[in-house]
């Protein structure tokens, strides 16, 4: 039986490469060595390193010449073309940093990327023809690093401690229910009266299911609730609000019109829970080019209109 042998061979290292093209476009290991700072022991040491782990001879010297071999012609080429390649991922990658540009992959929920980030990304595409944006929304709980994605874009104080998370925008979700509801059931004067109330329950990411947990002045409240209708989308939810089937929990960006349109009469007042914008990423900014400027873009662009 035949074993094959699966040792690979060493691998040349850059600086040597380097010093042997020096060497060859120098003519001199002198002139080399003059050229890289070092001193001409150095430069010999590391083309005799070369030559061993290539296991063969490149140069030919004499008192007055030095010229390349077979094998050291090959070299040079390869050399050239390694280098060159090291040299431009460099480059990509530094660029990378300063130069937003490539893809840039971006999830969010289902009503938030639909009415704000989607128009929001729209403009930034506009500004950044560059850059290739690819959004995915979702109603479930997403792990961008096993996902594949540069950013999430959440609303809510539910906040992953293994990723880096920037606040874009303070917000807040506000109680509230449609005329019809409030004119058959009566408005609630207290948080106990949301038990004898129909309230629409939204199960959203690992939010706790029939518990509402509220503020009022910096003072933490949590509210039992139950109703006949629930769901994981907040635009049904919000939808069944305004039909009259109850009391919603709803952030104040998504009910504003409705509220403004009196298709919704917030109660309880004073009573909130806070839920911010937030801009959920594993890697530090300064080392994305394109994720530095959508966050910055985005945190601008909700301030001035969310």
């Amino acid at each position: 039986m035949v074993v094959e042998n699966t040792k690979r061979a060493e691998t040349p290292l850059p600086k040597d490469l380097n010093v042997f093209l020096t060497v060859i476009r120098q003519r001199s290991f002198a002139a080399a060595a003059e050229e890289l700072g070092q001193s001409s022991a150095y430069i010999s040491k590391r083309i005799r390193i070369l030559e061993t782990t290539l296991k063969t001879r490149l140069l030919h010297r004499t008192t007055r010449r030095l010229f390349l071999t077979d094998d050291g012609e090959r070299v040079q080429q390869w050399a050239m073309r390694i280098l060159t390649d090291i040299d431009e991922m460099v480059d990509d990658l530094t660029q990378a940093q300063y130069i937003p540009r490539g893809l840039l992959h971006i999830c969010s929920t289902f009503g938030f990327g639909r009415q704000r980030l989607g128009p929001a990304l729209s403009l930034f595409a506009k500004k950044h023809s560059e850059l290739e944006i690819r959004l995915e929304v979702f109603d479930r709980s997403v792990d961008i690093i096993q996902e594949g994605f540069d950013l999430e874009v959440r609303v809510g104080e539910d906040l992953p401690e293994q990723h880096i998370c920037k606040l874009l925008k303070a917000n807040h979700r506000i109680l509230c229910a449609s005329p019809k509801y409030l004119d058959k059931n009566g408005i609630p004067e207290t948080v106990d009266d949301l038990q004898n109330h129909d309230c629409l329950v939204l199960k959203e990411r690992n939010s706790p299911f029939g518990i509402w947990n509220l503020t009022r002045n910096d003072k933490d409240i949590s509210a039992s609730i139950s109703g006949p209708l629930s769901t994981n989308n907040g635009e049904i939810i919000s939808q069944w609000a305004t039909e009259g089937h109850g009391i919603v929990l709803r952030s104040l960006w998504d009910v504003e019109p409705l509220l403004e349109t009196g298709e919704l009469v917030q109660v309880l007042h004073g009573y909130t829970q806070q839920a911010g914008i937030w801009a959920v990423y594993p890697t530090r900014l300064s080392s994305s080019a394109k994720l530095r400027v959508c966050v910055e873009f985005l945190k601008d662009y909700f301030n001035n209109t969310c």
